[in-house]
């Protein structure tokens, strides 16, 4: 059971906007797995009195290209890949920073001018926003303290600059200068042509590993291809595929050895933790913008911001199996403390709280590694890490 609960803050996570609705509404199912409930009838309603029901299931069944190189899955369909990210928020698109959008922000540009923006380019607008208003703050204040070193020489009076005030503009009264709009102009045949032609979607959904095999191992909604028959793997060939590719590559002279399993391989650490907060129902993504693991969601990326930050911590249930191993894994050995305030520091800044989560490596033989029963005997332990401000904090 884990310790970490939504946080009951009003003000601190949550995004606010006019697309609140419309994300509601477009993002209303968690899992790619849809529940559809017949239309109640007396059938159903004396099935519910006795504990059953009609309700099926309807499972969507995409497939993805396995990539050892990326160590990921590829979707490449469009429609597959929407229905992945809107149900879940699995996987990221490889030409976008989260939602695949590269196709809809090309034909915006090509067709509606700007005049409707994608959720990129809202972000891309408002960090130009932001940088212009910190050049135009900095002018200003240059301008004060350049009047004020004019009325020393001038005058022979000593004036404090005013940081704040009508002149000096603040993040409440500054706003961006209106945009210039051109006239648009007359379309040339050729420019007609270069229209009507239609746009290739290059984008596809990346999935991780541990995404991927959450996805065709837990809720069997994926099916992922070999990349060099494009045949559908089977499930003990893609949990040591993925296993795989996180060894070391194989000689030249050894292309046919059976690769050897590791119990600390990083695929499997990673899934365990993977797999522990998305069965608690937390939206998980990579962390690597806050120097972290992952990052943990109560909805999704479009309600609300990430609450929780992980920095997953192996620990070996033997400490011999630690020098023996021929893996390096991550945050192994002791850190120090400058570095667990510093990660500690980013994430209170962001208004995260950093958890340290240990996962116990036991000794496996390899037998075992070549099924994910061998799951059941890792562990998660969770340690909540918050910085201590005397000031908020004298009780």
């Amino acid at each position: 059971m884990s310790l970490i609960t939504p946080s009951s803050r009003s003000k601190g996570p949550y995004k606010g906007g006019a697309r609140r609705i419309d994300n509601n509404r477009i993002y209303a199912n968690p899992l790619p797995l849809l529940f559809i409930e017949p239309p109640p009838s007396r059938v159903t309603s004396i099935l519910g009195l006795l504990g059953l029901s009609l309700t099926h299931i309807e499972n969507p069944h995409c497939e993805g290209i396995f990539d050892p190189t990326t160590r990921s899955v590829w979707v490449s369909n469009i429609d597959h890949s929407m229905l992945l990210w809107r149900r879940g928020f699995f996987g990221k698109g490889d030409l976008s920073r989260s939602e695949p959008s590269w196709l809809a922000r090309q034909l915006n540009t090509r067709k509606m001018g700007g005049q409707y923006l994608t959720s990129e380019e809202i972000t891309a607008r408002r960090r130009a926003e932001r940088k212009q208003f910190k050049l135009d703050r900095a002018a200003a204040i240059a301008a004060v303290h350049e009047e004020a070193e004019v009325i020393f020489e001038t005058e022979g009076k000593v004036t404090k600059p005013a940081l704040s005030g009508p002149a000096i503009p603040s993040a409440a009264t500054w706003k961006p200068a209106p945009r210039s709009e051109e006239p648009p102009a007359t379309p040339t045949l050729e420019d007609e042509e270069l229209e009507e032609e239609p746009i290739e979607d290059v984008e596809h959904l990346q999935l991780t590993l541990q995404e991927a095999f959450f996805l065709l191992w837990n809720l069997d909604c994926l099916t992922v291809l070999d990349p060099q028959s494009m045949t559908p793997m089977t499930l003990k060939q893609i949990w040591i595929a993925f296993q795989v590719a996180h060894l070391s590559p194989r000689l030249p002279s050894q292309p046919t050895q059976k690769p050897q399993l590791q119990y600390d391989n990083p695929f499997l650490i990673n899934f365990v933790v993977y797999h522990h907060y998305r069965s608690l129902g937390w939206v998980v993504k990579g962390g690597i913008k806050f120097c972290v693991d992952y990052l943990l969601y109560k909805r999704g990326p479009v309600f609300h911001h990430a609450e929780f930050a992980l920095v997953v911590i192996p620990v070996y249930e033997d400490p011999e199996d630690q020098k023996a191993s021929v893996t390096n894994l991550q945050n192994t050995s002791p850190f120090a403390w400058s570095w667990l305030s510093t990660i500690n520091r980013v994430n209170s800044q962001v208004q995260k709280t950093l958890i340290l989560v240990y996962v116990t490596i036991p000794r496996l033989p390899e037998s075992i590694l070549e099924s994910p029963a061998c799951l059941a005997h890792y562990s998660v332990r969770e340690v909540i890490l918050r910085r201590f401000i005397p000031a908020r904090m004298r009780d």
